[in-house]
């Protein structure tokens, strides 16, 4: 589930494609004084994920930019919204804005047998533990865990995706139901791969790491629920790690065939 947050540019402004860290912090403010406050510094995938600001390109006072959010859970998004409705400034950075409206969008990847494509909106950050690192013959760099390059294969990511998903699933999905890697199949049909990059990211206030991220369109056909369940999972939580910085951030591509689950009420901003 996620919310559709309509921008409006108070300001000339040039894009900023690092601001993942002031993004954040904006969403966090709007959920000051909430419950899930103290999911700030939590250890653990928070099932939060966000886009960066679309369209991309230098910024026209009065043009619209929006932003998409998601969670695994509803009353997160709620929050949120509600936060948003008190307060319509939205400044990222040196990028002011003013919250126009919040709608909320629920979609689905489909009913088994249903194929469709899906398509990763920001960078995917894949870390190959040190402790696996033998096991596909990797060159170690230094005592960590090694970013996910294409000359790795595709054995790990694939690994490390699922399992990475597991865990999400063990928070925020019934126990009684298994998970992506108590089912046979993989996630994905086909995997193809767009492009790796390097992105300098500040992952906590004043800390700065350079990561290495890969961006992807990835075939899908739901086998049945449970595989539904957990691509649906990823949609709102995010893949890979550093989910709450807006990394994994995944979209369905306009044209697959799905069909949208039941709405959250999303509260409005006025102008």
């Amino acid at each position: 589930m996620r919310l559709l947050i309509r921008l409006e540019a108070q300001a000339n402004a040039v894009y900023d494609h690092a601001a993942h860290h002031q993004l954040r912090g904006r969403i966090w403010r709007a959920l000051d004084g909430t419950d899930f406050t103290n999911l700030h510094d939590a250890e653990r995938p928070i099932g939060l994920c966000f886009s960066n600001i679309f369209p991309w390109g230098n910024i026209t006072e009065g043009e619209q930019r929006n932003v998409l959010v998601s969670a695994a859970d509803p009353d997160l998004l709620r929050a949120i919204s509600a936060g948003l409705a008190r307060d319509s400034e939205f400044n990222v950075g040196e990028m002011p804005f003013k919250v126009l409206d919040v709608t909320s969008l629920s979609p689905d990847v489909g009913e088994p047998g249903t194929q469709g494509t899906i398509e990763s909106g920001t960078g995917l950050l894949i870390r190959i533990p040190p402790w696996k690192i033998d096991d596909y013959g990797i060159d170690p760099d230094g005592d960590g865990a090694v970013f996910w390059r294409p000359e790795h294969s595709m054995e790990p990511l694939q690994t490390q995706l699922q399992q990475n998903l597991d865990k999400k699933h063990n928070l925020f999905c019934p126990e009684d139901l298994p998970g992506p890697t108590n089912r046979n199949g993989g996630l994905f049909s086909e995997y193809e791969l767009i492009k790796t990059f390097a992105l300098p990211l500040e992952v906590t206030q004043g800390e700065e790491r350079t990561v290495v991220l890969s961006k992807w369109r990835f075939e899908y056909e739901v086998r049945d629920e449970h595989h539904r369940r957990h691509l649906n999972l990823a949609l709102d939580a995010g893949l890979g790690e550093r989910n709450a910085l807006g990394l994994g951030f995944i979209n369905i591509k306009e044209g697959s065939k799905v069909s949208p689950r039941e709405p959250i009420q999303a509260q409005e901003s006025s102008r």
